[in-house]
């Protein structure tokens, strides 16, 4: 990506002193840990983020996916989901008629 800005041939980080040259140290070597075996702070955060950040990616693609129901599908799903709350409202109104007097009998109040 140029962004209409002219190319040196040179990186940001070339050029300003302190680089790995003027260090002493190979171009391209690898930092070593310097706190040891142990994770740094940004280590923790990044195995936190990882996970959540593919979940977002996949989530988009899941949205970008998923189309809009047509007005058929859209009231066969309604019809459904109206009946199981119908079913559910009728199995919970039953089953408390029936508790109701069971409680009274056995607590005798």
């Amino acid at each position: 990506m140029n962004c209409g800005r002219k190319q040196s041939g040179k990186g940001p980080w070339e050029g300003r002193g302190g680089g790995a040259k003027e260090r002493g140290q190979a171009v391209g070597a690898e930092q070593k840990n310097v706190g040891g075996p142990h994770p740094t702070n940004l280590d923790q955060v990044m195995e936190f983020v990882k996970p959540s950040w593919q979940f977002v990616k996949d989530s988009v693609l899941l949205v970008k996916r998923c189309t809009k129901p047509h007005r058929r599908e859209f009231q066969k799903i309604a019809m459904a989901t109206a009946i199981g709350f119908a079913i559910m409202g009728f199995i919970g109104f039953f089953e408390k008629l029936i508790h109701i007097p069971n409680n009274n009998i056995i607590v005798g109040g």
